[in-house]
C-alpha cells in the first residue's frame, strides 16, 4: 500500500488493468490494484492478469537476473479480500465455474514455481483467495497491527478454499492448525499467525518494506509443517483424525445444512498424502459446493451483511466518549464492548457494588477476548471508568440508557440527561420494548431520542437496532446512530419504533409457541430439538431461559396488548416461582455456572415435522406482518435483521427468503 510510495523505481510498461510491475535494486515489485474496486478482489480477469504477470516476471528474471519478487497491494484498505463474490455468484454455468477455478490454480502454481524468491507483503486484511495467493509465495510478511487479519473464510460462503489453499495451508502449518482455520473461517491476527507459522514474521508498518527486502536477499528456509504433523497424513492416522474432525463439526453444524466443512474433511481424508490428487479434487469439490442452495443462500447473507455495514458512514460522526447509564448485565456489557473498540467509556449506576461487579465482569470479558495479550487487556481496562454520579454526561458523544424496563424510571433519566448533554451528542435508550414516543414525552426536544437496541450476549450478537419514530426522530440523529454502530463493529439496522421493534416482535411469538407446546405436555428437549433441526441456533425454550423468563413475560404482555400475541399461562407461574432461566439457575432447564444442564429425555410420539412447522411458522408469519407494517424498509433488511439478531438459519437466507423458496416465488 503506502509502504513503498515515493521511491525511485523502474516502471515496466504492460497492458495490465489490475497490476503494475516495477524494478528496484534488482527486486521486482508487483502491485495489485484492481480497477474500479474499493478493495482488491479476485475475478477471472484478475486471475488472468496474475498469470500473465508471472510470465512477465519470469522473462525479466532471465534477462535481468532478478533477486526476487515482492507482491503487495496498491489499495489503502488491505491486501486482497478474496474472490469477487458477486461475479462468482453470477456464474451459473458449471463449465465456466470450472474454468475459473482451474485458472486460479494455474496462476497460483505459476507464482509458486517462479525460479526466484517470492514474498507477499501484507498490510491490512488478507482473506480467502487473497491468502491463497500469499500462500503460493515463498514468504509472507505482515504488518503487526489490529487491522491486519488473515483468514480462509470460504466455509462461511458454503464452499472451501479453491485456489490450492487446502494443500498449501496444510503443507505450511500442518493439518491440526490448517483445518480448524478452514473449518471455522476465523480471523487470525498477526502475532498469532507468526506463532503458528502461517506467516514468516509480523513487524511494525515502518519496518515492513525493509523486512521484505532483507528476507528476499537472505532467502531463509521456507516455512513448513513439522515432520510430526506429516505423520497424520498416513492412511490409518488420517482416517482417525478425519473422524474426530467430523465429530467436532457435527456438534456445531449438520451436514445436510452445511455440507462444505464435511466436504473439506472428506477431501483431506481421501487425498491428504498426494498433493496433485488433492489439488484436482479440491477444484471439483468447490465446483459442486458452489452450485448448492446453501452456497447461494450464504452468499445472499454475505451481501445482506455488506448492506448493513454500508448503512453507517464512519466519516459522518466520530464518537470518542460513550456514557452508559445502568450497570446491569446489558449496560455493563455495552460499556465493555465500547471500551474494547478503543473508546473512553464512563459507566453510571446508583450502586458502587454494581459498578464493581461491572468492572470485574468486563475484565473477564477482556481476558476471554484477548487471551494472553496483556497490552490490549490493559488498554480496554483503562478505557472503562466507573462514574457513580454521572459526571461523564456533559462531555460524552454518545449517552446510552440501559436500565430495567420501566417507563417512569427511563423518563426520569432522560429529563435530566437532556439538560446536561452536549447539543450534538447522541441521546439513546437500549429499551427492548417501550415505544420511543412514550419515553420522549418528558423531553423538550423529543426528536433527539433514538433507540440503540443491543442484543444479548453483546460480545457475540452483531446486530444493533437503530430505533426511530417516523416523522419525529431527527434524520441527522439516525445517521449519527448508524455511524456509531459501524464504529463499534456492529451492523446497524434502522427500525421503526413499535411494540417489540423488529427482533423481539418476531422472536417472541416463536418463544411463546414453544412455551405453549411445553404447557401442552411436549417435552422440553423435543421442542428445542425440532427448532435446532430446522437450523435455529437454539430452541425457543433454551432461548427463553437465556433471555430471562421475566423479560419474555414483560415483552409478551406488551405484544399481547398491542399486536394480539397469545400469552401462555404457565409463563406467569414460572416467573412467580422465581424460575427466571439462566440468571436464576432454573427455568425450562437447570443451569450451573452459566451452563445448561441436559434435560430429561422424555418419550413423545407426536409428529415432529408438524411441531417444527408450528414453531417456525410463528416466526415467519410474524416476519411477514412486520414487513407489511413497514417496521423495516424491505424484505432484504428484514432477513438481515433476523439472521444477525437471532441467528436464524443462515443457510436458509432469512425468513422472507425461506417463505419465497417454500412457495416457489
Amino acid at each position: 500500500m503506502n509502504t513503498i510510495k515515493n521511491t525511485e523505481m523502474n516502471i515496466i510498461e504492460t497492458d495490465f488493468q489490475h497490476f503494475s510491475l516495477s524494478i528496484e535494486d534488482g527486486i521486482a515489485w508487483l502491485c495489485i490494484d484492481v480497477k474500479d474496486e474499493a478493495a482488491n478482489v479476485i475475478s477471472p480477469d484478475v486471475v488472468s492478469e496474475l498469470d500473465r504477470a508471472c510470465d512477465e516476471v519470469s522473462k525479466l528474471s532471465s534477462t535481468l537476473g532478478l533477486k526476487g519478487l515482492i507482491l503487495f497491494s496498491g489499495k489503502p484498505t488491505g491486501f486482497i479480500a478474496g474472490a469477487d463474490v458477486k461475479k462468482f455468484r453470477e456464474i451459473t454455468d458449471p463449465e465456466e465455474a470450472r474454468l475459473f477455478i482451474k485458472a486460479g490454480h494455474a496462476a497460483c502454481k505459476k507464482l509458486e514455481d517462479l525460479a526466484i524468491p517470492t514474498l507477499a507483503m501484507v498490510e491490512g486484511f488478507c482473506m480467502g483467495g487473497g491468502l491463497e495467493v500469499a500462500l503460493a509465495c515463498d514468504y509472507i510478511i505482515v504488518d503487526d497491527a489490529p487491522s491486519t487479519k488473515l483468514s480462509l473464510p470460504e466455509v462461511k460462503l458454503g464452499i472451501h478454499p479453491g485456489f490450492g489453499g487446502t494443500v498449501r495451508s496444510i503443507r505450511r502449518i500442518g493439518v491440526m492448525q490448517a483445518m480448524p482455520m478452514m473449518l471455522t473461517g476465523k480471523n487470525i491476527l498477526p502475532r498469532q499467525a507468526a506463532k503458528m507459522g502461517l506467516v514468516d514474521m509480523c513487524v511494525p508498518l515502518r519496518q515492513l518494506k525493509s523486512s521484505a527486502i532483507q528476507t528476499i536477499l537472505r532467502k531463509p528456509e521456507k516455512k513448513q509443517a513439522p515432520k510430526s504433523a506429516k505423520l497424520l497424513e498416513l492412511g490409518p492416522m488420517r482416517s482417525l483424525v478425519a473422524m474426530q474432525m467430523r465429530k467436532e463439526v457435527a456438534s456445531k453444524a449438520k451436514q445436510e445444512h452445511y455440507p462444505a466443512p464435511y466436504a473439506l474433511i472428506n477431501l483431506w481424508e481421501a487425498h491428504g498424502s498426494n498433493s496433485d490428487e488433492m489439488y484436482a479434487a479440491e477444484a471439483e469439490s468447490v465446483l459442486q459446493l458452489g452450485m448448492t442452495d446453501t452456497a447461494r443462500n450464504l452468499a445472499r447473507v454475505f451481501f445482506l451483511q455488506n448492506r448493513l455495514k454500508a448503512l453507517g458512514d464512519k466519516s459522518f460522526f466520530t464518537p470518542k466518549h460513550v456514557h452508559v447509564i445502568g450497570g446491569g448485565v446489558m449496560g455493563g456489557d455495552i460499556a465493555a464492548w465500547c471500551a474494547m473498540q478503543g473508546m473512553k467509556v464512563t459507566i453510571q449506576d446508583i450502586s458502587t457494588d454494581a459498578l464493581g461487579r461491572v468492572m470485574g465482569r468486563a475484565t473477564k470479558g477482556f481476558k476471554r477476548r484477548y487471551r494472553k495479550d496483556k497490552f490490549r487487556i490493559m488498554q480496554a481496562q483503562d478505557n472503562l471508568i466507573p462514574d457513580l454520579h454521572g459526571h461523564g454526561i456533559p462531555t460524552a458523544d454518545v449517552i446510552i440508557e440501559a436500565i430495567y424496563e420501566n417507563l417512569e424510571a427511563k423518563q426520569s433519566i432522560f429529563k435530566e440527561v437532556e439538560t446536561k448533554a452536549k447539543a450534538d451528542a447522541i441521546i439513546a435508550t437500549n429499551t427492548s420494548s417501550i415505544p420511543l414516543s412514550d419515553i420522549a414525552k418528558v423531553m423538550k426536544k423529543p426528536q433527539r431520542l433514538v433507540g440503540l437496541h443491543f442484543f444479548n450476549p453483546v460480545f457475540k450478537m452483531p446486530l444493533l437496532e437503530i430505533v426511530y419514530t417516523p416523522k419525529k426522530t431527527n434524520v441527522t440523529v439516525i445517521k449519527q446512530a448508524q455511524s456509531f454502530g459501524v464504529h463499534i463493529g456492529k451492523l446497524p439496522l434502522p427500525v421503526k419504533s413499535s411494540p417489540g421493534f423488529l427482533i423481539n416482535r418476531i422472536l417472541m411469538p416463536y418463544i411463546l409457541e414453544g412455551v405453549t407446546a411445553q404447557q401442552e405436555g411436549i417435552p422440553v428437549a423435543v421442542i428445542d430439538k425440532a427448532a435446532v433441526d430446522y437450523g435455529m441456533p437454539m430452541g425457543p425454550l433454551e432461548l427463553a431461559d437465556t433471555v430471562g423468563l421475566d423479560i419474555c413475560l414483560n415483552v409478551g404482555r406488551i405484544l399481547a396488548d398491542t399486536v394480539g400475541v397469545t400469552l401462555p399461562t404457565s409463563l406467569d407461574s414460572e416467573v412467580e416461582a422465581g424460575k427466571l432461566g439462566k440468571k436464576s439457575g432454573e427455568g425450562f432447564y437447570q443451569w450451573k455456572e452459566g451452563k445448561k444442564q441436559k434435560a430429561t429425555k422424555d418419550e413423545w410420539n407426536g409428529d415432529i415435522q408438524q411441531l417444527q412447522n408450528r414453531l417456525i411458522e410463528k416466526l415467519t408469519n410474524e416476519s411477514q406482518k412486520c414487513l407489511d407494517e413497514g417496521i423495516v424498509e424491505d424484505a432484504d433488511l428484514l432477513d438481515a435483521g433476523v439472521i444477525f439478531g437471532t441467528g436464524f438459519a443462515p443457510f436458509r437466507g432469512g425468513p422472507m427468503n425461506a417463505i419465497s423458496e417454500s412457495t416457489g416465488d
